[in-house]
């Protein structure tokens, strides 16, 4: 299974923000929490439904979407 089968895009749902399919789960979103520390058994407690297959699908999309963006050097 890809990140394709799991993340839709569509501009009725969120604005058009990547959501886990069949949810208002936005990506960013969980990935934000991640980033600040929250775990993955805390992300599945506070959004019933949410799988471990969903949050490495959302982190399987966020690398594809980096390896294809020009990122401005950092200084």
């Amino acid at each position: 299974m890809t990140y394709q089968d799991r993340i839709e895009i569509n501009p009725l749902i969120c604005s058009g923000k990547p959501v886990i399919k069949g949810t208002r789960i936005i990506v960013s979103s969980l990935l934000s929490q991640l980033a600040g520390g929250e775990t993955v058994e805390s992300l599945k407690r506070g959004y019933p439904g949410l799988t471990d297959a969903d949050i490495r699908a959302a982190l399987d999309f966020a690398a594809a979407t980096l390896d294809n963006i020009e990122v401005e050097e950092l200084m």
